[in-house]
């Protein structure tokens, strides 16, 4: 039987790890059902760019052979759904390779958000299709004329295949194996990687609390993230990664949405919070200081004053719960 060729389509800002993760699990299939004997796989990542630099700044090297069987779309970067939108505009070179792709009636698969690259190709009207929950909205928004299934974990629609996110490379690449080499050769596959071959829903793994609400700004998102972390030392780095994004965007689009830094948002909000602990509480203004984020009370004092014009004894006399009985 010919390897099956597969080429997995690195593009600027993808994920490294679902550049090669399918490649890999392939590999190890191809241990399982051959041995040591010939690959049943034929694997190389390619562009139709000469460089490719993935998420995080990881090099990637690329192969301009563009002849496959299979083209496999990675998921890239996507802080909110603006984010994505500006992102997916940047990849016309690789909406057009997937285009010619699946117009010459070979396969084409998608992992997570990578299905937006598929959309910008045109090749999702009238198909049944998935992506990552998170910005399964987002897609049907993008494709009226498909079929968005958020729960679903692989959709293989007419040549056209979706995964929901990050790790569902790996359900696609076991189901894979499993029509190349068969059931067995996947469970055993499945085994060594200790990877469950039994799933089949997103379902289990939706948090409703991190769906982008209607009309939330990227600012909000920063603004709902530090009034949850009020007490954790301020820290931009470690900001900027669990909004995944590079501090430099994270201060320019905060900056331009509000005209103030994610600092200043972070004061505000422990002031607020500051201000109901001082009224309705007992604790004294150091246990208030250390609660909402500030290690020194006169530091703290100094900051709260400028916000209220109060210093946080006066507040707490002026405003109290026993100013009020």
């Amino acid at each position: 039987m010919a390897a099956l060729r597969i080429g997995v389509l690195a593009h600027p800002g993808c994920f490294a790890s679902e550049v090669y993760g399918v490649p890999d699990l392939l590999t190890m299939a191809s241990r399982v059902a051959r041995g040591s004997g010939e690959a049943g796989y034929a694997v190389s990542v390619v562009s139709p760019r000469r460089r490719v630099v993935a998420s995080g700044g990881t090099p990637i090297a690329v192969s301009g052979d563009l002849d496959v069987d299979v083209l496999v779309v990675p998921g890239f970067e996507a802080p909110d759904v603006a984010g994505l939108r500006e992102h997916v505009t940047t990849l016309g070179p690789e909406a057009d390779v997937v285009s010619a792709h699946a117009a010459a009636g070979r396969a084409v698969v998608s992992i997570c958000v990578g299905a937006f690259v598929l959309a910008e190709a045109g090749v999702m009207a009238g198909r049944r299709a998935t992506t990552s929950w998170l910005f399964a909205d987002e897609l049907a928004r993008r494709c009226p004329d498909a079929d968005v299934v958020p729960a679903e974990l692989v959709v293989t629609d007419a040549g056209v295949t979706t995964t929901g996110a990050f790790s569902a490379m790996y359900d696609f690449a076991l189901g894979l194996i499993a029509e190349h080499d068969g059931p067995r050769v996947a469970r055993a596959t499945a085994r060594i990687a200790l990877l469950d071959g039994a799933r089949t829903s997103q379902a289990p793994y939706v948090d409703t609390a991190l769906l982008p609400r209607p009309g939330e700004t990227f600012s909000d998102r920063v603004i709902r993230h530090l009034e949850q972390t009020l007490a954790e030392p301020y820290d931009l780095a470690r900001l900027a990664d669990a909004l995944h994004v590079s501090t430099r965007t994270l201060l320019r689009r905060v900056a331009a949405e509000t005209g103030q830094s994610p600092l200043q948002h972070l004061q505000t909000a422990r002031v607020q919070r500051a201000r109901h602990l001082l009224e309705t509480t007992d604790r004294t203004v150091a246990e208030v200081a250390r609660t909402v984020g500030y290690r020194d009370p006169g530091g703290f004092a100094s900051v709260f004053a400028r916000s209220t014009g109060l210093r946080p004894r006066d507040y707490r006399a002026a405003f109290g719960r026993a100013t009020s009985s």
